[in-house]
């Protein structure tokens, strides 16, 4: 299992925290495999992208229109996380639905 997301993400520590045999991967670091982003981007669609983020605050309107692959390609901290890849499985957020997929209780 692995947690693609930011070190300093509070929402990913606590994910980390639940999940301790997960292999954490900072995603401004090492990025996401390529695959792998694929497939989230086929899964979660537009809300795979954090409109709400101080680096989509930050951005111009003419960067904001380019393609979302290439938006989270240039700012990876544009992606909503954690985006947790287990198996065949992937997960977007640290939601009561994402806890309950994975066998965690609060």
């Amino acid at each position: 299992m692995q947690i693609y997301g930011l070190k300093t993400c509070d929402t990913c520590r606590k994910a980390l925290k639940a999940l301790p045999q997960a292999e954490f991967v900072d995603v401004r670091a090492d990025g996401v495999p390529q695959g792998i982003m694929n497939k989230a981007q086929s899964t979660f669609g537009d809300a795979l992208l954090n409109t709400r983020s101080t680096t989509w605050r930050g951005l111009d309107d003419a960067t904001r229109a380019q393609p979302q692959a290439d938006l989270l390609a240039a700012h990876p901290a544009l992606m909503k996380r954690p985006l947790i890849v287990d198996g065949d499985a992937i997960y977007l957020g640290w939601t009561p639905d994402t806890r309950a997929a994975l066998g965690v209780t609060d």
